[in-house]
């Protein structure tokens, strides 16, 4: 088997990340020594048993401190800083001596980074780049002149009470549809708009609206503001939670345009979809159908003042990093501050970074509106990972995807049927690791560095207009929706899984390091986005790609049965005390974390070819693929975060990905002899058994 030579190819990887530009320490040392994990980081007086997280990390996270300016600290932060000053590099080499109008890809990169610097100019500019937005909507006679400006949402600035996005049609295979849901909001999660844990969050954002119209001399703000809150507020009523989106089978209404408008026909959709500028041939699918009816009875019932206001304080927002520092410290004080914790702005370098370059596109799609991602992700790529790199990369993973294919053949609970159909959606799913074969044309985009406002409004028209110039055509398979820079991976809706060069570094993968420690951080993170094509929502798509039920009705049972008691489990965890974590909102990636962590423990074994693991510094083969996962999620978050992702990140917090997934192990137990009475121990009958 292929997963038996993972030993012999680790030697043969460390030259290529070598010259790729990894830190500067011999070939053979990896980055933690002595064999890649970091042994004094480990709490003695903690019993593995009572909080493996701590046990693993606690003299680690008990050092750490939070800069003024970050909302973590942690070791994958570590990673990102590490990419953001490879990318600073990167950028300012780009940036020197480039033209005002630069034609190459390259050179727009270095020039947008420039803008992004300027702040002399930006200051003298002031709000004037963002003005043929505002005098739209100020000149809007009617709700239908508003819908058709929503409609620009994801091309311009503007707001939108609805979102449309392009992706694969789930009951089609080989064709995209338009997706059209619920939006609106300026706040992370409905929560905010009701609950009295997050009374303060909402008053500042009042406030904040109230400052930037104030700074925009927009009339009546502070008024305006109560109204816009008001308005937010019964959008947020009427929507759908987090954790109810993430039923795919719920989110999936095939409309027409007209039949979109009979299911909510409060709101100007001809208007609005024309503006979008999707072709009358693409599918349009209705998610949050029952939001959608009242959401646009709430647009048609407020008054076109307040919807113009909202519209106005929205679009200045979106823009408002780019604009004068007046704009920009407000709205750090709101996002970052207020609903982050975050202390002080980030330096400015470094927002021009995620300026041009982007963010996690998936988690937050905010921060890649408006940037040359791909092109950024382009200068990564071809300066930090070579093509011999991702091949072997590439290799590796599938090497987990064997293990994987194993343990499906080993399941008791699951019948033949179901088991055959498993195995075919496993053997489609294709391995992407970092950088796509085929790379964004900017040739058409114009980039001035002089224009910062202009820049982001080219790039996310530019954007837009990709994905609307293909809505009509054949799926492209090799297409990718995280960036090669971007520290993180995805399991995507081309039967996917994908590892960008910006997560390939210690301690997630060191090619240096012992086999065991790889296996845990870097196989249990191929192992969780595998398994998230077969967790509560992933399960639901067939080996097409296609939404359909392709479960027996016992198996469906016993897998859903599984899942609860997982679900139970994470329901008893507290982050900070009083906040639970969401099982429903969390389940995938739960499932995820346990499967991925059994699948790279399973890939290790297969690794050994029946030989005995080597022991070292005392610990077992098996005890070091538990600590090489529980290490790569070490760190700690600000409060107003934790709070944050509790109410609108499908993720745990990262206390709870190491000691969920690890009392559900039976080899976990086994390898540091957790015993009954320990405070992690679950009776065997008790742990969840699912993939």
């Amino acid at each position: 088997m292929r997963c038996a030579s993972w030993p012999g190819r680790l030697a043969a990887i460390v030259s290529a990340l070598v010259l790729a530009g990894g830190p500067a320490r011999a070939a053979d040392a990896p980055a933690y020594p002595p064999f890649g994990l970091d042994l004094a980081a480990r709490d003695a007086a903690t019993k593995p048993g009572d909080d493996f997280f701590r046990y693993a990390n606690g003299r680690y996270v008990d050092a750490l401190v939070i800069s003024a300016d970050e909302v973590a600290a942690s070791r994958r932060a570590n990673m990102s800083r590490d990419v953001d000053d490879r990318l600073h590099a990167l950028l300012e080499d780009a940036a020197r001596d480039v033209p005002e109008q630069p034609a190459d890809w390259r050179g727009k990169a270095g020039a947008f980074y420039a803008a992004y610097l300027d702040t002399a100019r930006i200051e003298r500019l002031g709000l004037r780049p963002l003005a043929p937005e505002l005098d739209a909507i100020r000149a809007a006679r009617d709700l239908r002149a508003l819908a058709a400006l929503m409609g620009r949402a994801n091309a311009d600035f503007y707001p939108s009470a609805f979102l449309v996005t392009v992706d694969v049609d789930l009951k089609t295979a080989g064709r995209y549809a338009a997706y059209v849901g619920q939006s609106g909001l300026g706040l992370p999660d409905i929560d905010y708009y009701s609950q009295p844990q997050f009374a303060a969050q909402r008053e500042a954002y009042r406030a904040y609206a109230a400052r930037l119209l104030g700074l925009a001399k927009w009339p009546k703000a502070d008024a305006s503001a109560d109204a816009i809150l008001a308005f937010e507020t019964r959008i947020a009523r009427a929507s759908w939670s987090k954790a109810r989106q993430r039923d795919m089978v719920a989110e999936y209404h095939p409309v027409t345009a007209a039949g979109l408008a009979r299911l909510a026909p409060a709101f100007p959709w001809r208007e609005f979809l024309r503006a979008t500028g999707l072709g009358p041939r693409v599918q349009l699918v209705a998610n949050e159908d029952s939001a959608l009816p009242a959401i646009a009875e709430a647009v048609k019932r407020t008054p076109l003042a307040t919807l113009k206001a909202w519209m106005a304080f929205r679009t200045i927002d979106a823009a408002a990093a780019d604009l004068p520092a007046a704009f920009a410290d407000a709205r750090f004080e709101l996002r970052d501050h207020v609903l982050a914790g975050q202390a002080e702005p980030a330096p400015r370098w470094k927002r021009g970074l995620r300026a041009v370059g982007g963010g996690d596109c998936l988690l937050e799609p905010e921060t890649c509106f408006g940037t040359l991602r791909w092109a950024v992700g382009r200068l990564y790529a071809e300066r930090w990972f070579p093509a011999d790199t991702k091949a072997k990369m590439t290799t590796l993973a599938g090497d987990l995807k064997t293990a994987f294919r194993h343990r499906i053949d080993k399941l008791s609970w699951m019948g033949p049927a179901t088991r055959a159909e498993a195995l075919r959606k496993l053997d489609a799913v294709t391995i992407k690791v970092g950088y796509p074969d085929t790379w964004r044309d900017y040739g058409g985009v114009r980039i001035r560095r002089d224009d910062l406002v202009g820049d982001v409004r080219a790039t996310a028209a530019a954007d837009w207009a990709f994905v609307v110039g293909r809505a009509e055509g054949p799926v492209d398979r090799g297409d990718w929706f995280m960036t090669p820079q971007t520290n993180d991976a995805y399991s995507g809706s081309l039967l996917d899984i994908v590892f960008p060069a910006g997560i390939l570094q210690p301690p997630i993968f060191d090619a240096a390091a012992d086999p065991a420690v790889n296996y845990g951080a870097a196989g249990g993170i191929i192992g969780h986005e595998l398994t998230h094509q077969f967790d509560d929502q992933g399960r639901t798509v067939d080996a097409t790609g296609v939404l359909r039920d392709w479960w027996t009705a016992d198996d469906a049972a016993a897998f859903k049965a599984r899942a609860a008691t997982l679900g139970a489990q994470f329901a008893t965890y507290e982050p900070l005390p009083g906040v639970h974590i969401n099982p429903e909102l969390t389940m995938g990636e739960n499932l995820a974390d346990l499967g991925g962590l059994s699948i790279a423990l399973d890939a290790y074994h297969e690794s050994l070819a029946g030989r005995p693991a080597p022991v070292l510094d005392g610990l077992s083969g098996d005890q070091r693929v538990f600590l090489g996962w529980a290490q790569a999620w070490a760190g700690k978050l600000r409060p107003e975060a934790i709070r944050k992702q509790a109410a609108s990140d499908p993720h745990s917090f990262r206390n709870f990905r190491v000691n969920g997934p690890m009392r559900n192990i039976d080899g976990w137990y086994e390898a540091f002899g957790v015993k009954e009475g320990d405070a992690l121990w679950l009776a065997p009958e008790k742990r969840a058994r699912v993939w």
